[in-house]
């Protein structure tokens, strides 16, 4: 043993000439010791300008800096996230530069509508989300044809895709798009109903996809309501959601355009009716076997009923006096001489939905549920009203929608609750247009319980709500019916509260005041055309006559002399002329009214075209008989005494707060003085408001207003004058007066651009007065007479007023004499006139020149140089006048 352990280990101490290398099984192999490193070792090298972004250093780029064109591309991505990041990019560039979209708007779209079918939730309504932003809204102005043929292709498409929520979702593009192109419905109404007929013969997916199919429906409903209707004119417009109101009768303008073939149309829509009662019957189980009808129930049912009126009344309209819209019907149509209303829509379809009402659960109803059903019934009593069955139907179920309509006019209790009045009054407006057609219709109970029922509703809701408007337009409707209507008898007005509609409508103008000008034009309207029609039966022509006394406030009110102008003043001008309008009718004006009136028209705010049409339509009426002539003549001198007239900007550098309205007041009185001069005799009007007119010429009053009586005066008056001895007294008393305020207000100016200016209107105050002196030679002596009083400074002969500034100046005194006699010595005429008066001119001239050679009167060197230079100047111009 210890021999065979000595002989290993020197066996171990020998050297090894090859070391044997055991290898593993399925280990990699070392490389070999002589193996050459092939591997290459880099650096990025930066330099300038090398980066790939400044390739697109000025293009339209999203946030991550891809082109239009790159995300165009990434839309046909084969991975989902990566198209939806594409559409979303695609919206931000387009929302930051809109220049995009139209330069490239048909093929951004030719792109875009091939995710119409994309397999993918997300994919398709971040396209949906960016159709309804940007591109359609972008493409609105623009041509509509290629858009439609490049989206409808698509769109039809995915209407027959195998996956039924794609199939949804095509029917939501198609509403988005005839939300903006409601042309393109026209094009292809035939292929567009029946799709829409076979998807909802697919029941299987009514209670799953609830929320899809209401799209549809919504979809529906806004093409039916493109199709002409029946001429329902308040219940078009009040019917249904603000989103289908806005593109009703829409259809009709294609209409007038081009002959169109609606025999398809009527074939689809003949078929698709009883799908829709059909579908609304899958719903019906629902309302009695569920204690809560959800909310997308409610929708679908709400857009089904819908579409079943807007299809009837579709063949209502068909029916009627359209028939020239449907030249190209079905042969059979023709050759039964049947109406398309009969053909297409038969008792026993609809007998499934009269079954049904009213829709009446049996457990105890929330609020909002109860407003839910109330509106659902609301529209099945539409469809019954529309189609006017009630000679076919049973007694019975007659009397089911007659009490309905009157519960629902009166908001008597529903199920044992009570309609919210906004909901209530919101889904009642439609119901109220069809009184008055409905009442021609029932018995003489029933009539009167529904009008009664309608008087309610128009008492109670709220002058500012719709249906405020709706009731004043049943109002008009059954008191002034049109000539397509029937006109209601005796027995009938006896029925009708026309007293108290009527009686309301000045009530409900100062309560609306000037906030709600579209209902305040309504009750305007409503009216106008009662008092047109008031003399065809004598009780609604004194209820006409009745309103005048609470219609005071509507115009102006008076309270402790202080004037509180009512909403007239704000209106705009097309409701105050509509208002004036309504005064020719009433048979008496009162005197209050008129004094209401005249405050109106004195009052600078409103327009000169209202002033006027306010004095043609009293004219008028006073021709007519309608206003006594004592109120008729204080209603034009108080616009001739009270008028304020505001100054012309004669000096630029002047500034005036008020535009000048001195034209409108030359207007008036034009106005005036040729209408009292048609009141009658000319010397027995004279004699009428011979003391009127001077009295008021006697008050200190403008020189505006006083123009306003002389120009009177001067119009009834003739040559030689009529005026009595006694009035040229007081005129000779007032009208120096008169000339001296026309000097002293329109000053004389050197400024030659002015000057003319100030003589042309100076004269146009002058002129009247020159009349008067062409007619009576007395009148002017007997002035002159009063001018010299002035200059000689008896205090006797000044007036009140005049005993101040003109008593201690005898300068200023002299200078405004001095410019009257100028004024009146450059009148051509004038100066022939004159002429009979040197008497009176020469003792002018020594007065001056007493006064101003007078040591007796202390003055200053400075007035005495005025007064002598007054007296040259005066001198020169009557020597030219002897000498003439």
């Amino acid at each position: 043993m210890v021999k065979n352990k000595a002989q290993s280990k020197k066996q171990q101490k020998r050297g090894v000439d090859f070391k044997k290398i055991r290898r593993k099984i399925g280990r990699k192999l070392p490389p070999a010791q002589n193996a050459t490193n092939t591997e290459i070792k880099s650096k990025a090298i930066i330099l300038p300008e090398q980066s790939i972004a400044s390739d697109k250093a000025g293009l339209a780029v999203s946030k991550k800096g891809l082109t239009l064109k790159e995300l165009l591309q990434q839309t046909s991505h084969h991975n989902a996230k990566v198209r939806k990041d594409a559409l979303i990019g695609i919206r931000d560039v387009l929302l930051k530069f809109p220049a995009e979209l139209k330069l490239h708007k048909l093929a951004v779209i030719e792109k875009l509508r091939e995710r119409i079918s994309d397999d993918d939730k997300l994919v398709r309504e971040a396209l949906y989300q960016l159709l309804k932003s940007v591109i359609f809204p972008g493409c609105k102005e623009d041509n509509k044809g290629p858009i439609n043929s490049l989206m409808m292709t698509y769109i039809f498409n995915a209407m027959t895709h195998m996956a039924i929520e794609v199939r949804l979702m095509a029917f939501k593009f198609f509403d988005l798009l005839i939300q903006y192109f409601p042309s393109c419905f026209l094009l292809y109404a035939e292929k567009i109903l029946q799709n829409y007929e076979d998807i909802l013969q697919k029941n299987k997916f009514y209670l799953q996809d609830k929320g899809r199919l209401k799209n549809a429906l919504a979809g529906l409903v806004r093409c039916l309501s493109l199709l002409p209707c029946s001429n329902q004119e308040e219940g078009d417009s009040l019917s249904y959601n603000d989103a289908t109101r806005g593109s009703l009768h829409a259809f009709d303008l294609d209409l007038s355009d081009k002959s169109t073939d609606l025999s398809g149309v009527v074939n689809k829509l003949t078929d698709l009716l009883p799908v829709l009662v059909s579908c609304f019957q899958d719903f019906s189980p629902l309302i009695h076997s569920m204690a809560h009808v959800d909310v997308q129930s409610f929708d679908c049912m709400s857009f089904l009923l819908q579409s079943i009126d807007l299809v009837v009344r579709f063949f209502v309209h068909a029916s009627g006096n359209n028939q020239h819209d449907f030249q190209n019907l079905a042969p059979a149509y023709k050759k039964n001489n049947l109406s398309i209303c009969d053909q297409s829509i038969s008792a026993v379809t609809l007998k499934k939905l009269w079954d049904e009402f009213p829709l009446s659960p049996n457990h105890c109803l929330s609020e909002k549920d109860g407003d839910r059903y109330f509106m659902l019934n609301i529209v099945i009593t539409e469809i019954f009203l529309h189609l006017s069955y009630g000679s076919k139907l049973s007694p019975a179920l007659l009397e089911r929608f007659l009490e309905f309509i009157e519960s629902s006019l009166s908001e008597k209790i529903h199920n044992g609750r009570k309609a919210g009045k906004v909901h209530h009054e919101k889904h009642l407006i439609s119901l109220v247009a069809f009184i008055p057609k409905l009442i021609m219709q029932v018995s003489a109970a029933w009539k009167s319980r529904i009008l009664q029922a309608f008087t309610t509703v128009f008492e109670n809701c709220s002058p500012e709500s719709s249906m405020k408007l709706a009731c004043l337009s049943v109002v008009e409707e059954m008191l002034l019916p049109d000539q397509n209507c029937l006109y209601l008898d005796s027995k009938d007005l006896e029925i009708l509260n026309h007293s108290t509609w009527i009686g309301e409508l000045p009530k409900l103008l100062v309560l609306l005041g000037d906030k709600h000008p579209l209902h305040v034009k309504a009750v305007l309207r409503l009216q106008l055309r009662v008092g047109q029609t008031a003399n065809l039966n004598m009780t609604p022509a004194k209820e006409y006559d009745n309103m005048q006394y609470f219609i005071r406030a509507f115009y102006c009110t008076y309270s402790n002399g202080t004037v509180s102008y009512g909403p007239f003043m704000r209106l705009p001008r097309d409701i105050q002329e509509l208002s004036v309008c309504c005064l020719y009718y009433f048979p008496f004006l009162d005197k209050v009214l008129l004094q209401s009136l005249a405050s109106c028209c004195i009052c600078h705010e409103l327009e000169p075209f209202i002033l006027f049409r306010i004095m043609e339509v009293l004219h008028s009426a006073y021709k007519a008989g309608h206003i006594q002539i004592a109120d008729y003549i204080s209603f034009f001198i108080t616009l001739l005494s009270r008028f304020q007239v505001y100054p012309e900007k004669i000096d630029p550098t002047e500034k005036h707060e008020v535009k000048s309205n001195r034209g409108t007041f030359k207007s008036v009185v034009r106005a005036v003085c040729s209408w009292l001069s048609q009141i009658g005799d000319d010397v027995l009007v004279l004699q009428m408001l011979e003391k009127i007119v001077l009295d008021e010429i006697s008050h200190k009053r403008p020189v505006d207003n006083i123009y306003g009586f002389i120009r009177l005066l001067i119009t009834l008056d003739s040559k030689p004058t009529r005026l009595s001895e006694q009035t040229i007294n007081r005129l000779s008393e007032v009208l120096p007066e008169y000339f001296l305020d026309v000097v002293h207000n329109i000053a004389e100016e050197d400024d030659e651009s002015t000057k003319f200016l100030i003589r042309q209107t100076r004269d146009y105050y002058l002129l009247p007065c020159f009349f008067l002196f062409d007619r009576s030679n007395m009148l002017l002596n007997q002035i002159l007479e009063v001018m010299e009083s002035f200059i000689r400074g008896n205090a006797s002969s000044l007036l009140p007023h005049q005993k101040g500034a003109l008593a201690k100046d005898h300068s200023s005194r002299i200078l405004s004499v001095v410019s009257v006699l100028l004024l009146v010595l450059r009148d051509i005429k004038m100066q022939k006139l004159l002429l009979s008066c040197k008497t009176a001119i020469r003792n002018i001239l020594e007065s001056m020149h007493t006064l101003e050679s007078s040591e007796d009167i202390t003055m200053t060197i400075e007035e005495r140089h005025k007064i002598r230079s007054a007296y040259d100047i005066l001198t020169a111009a009557v020597s030219t006048l002897e000498y003439d």
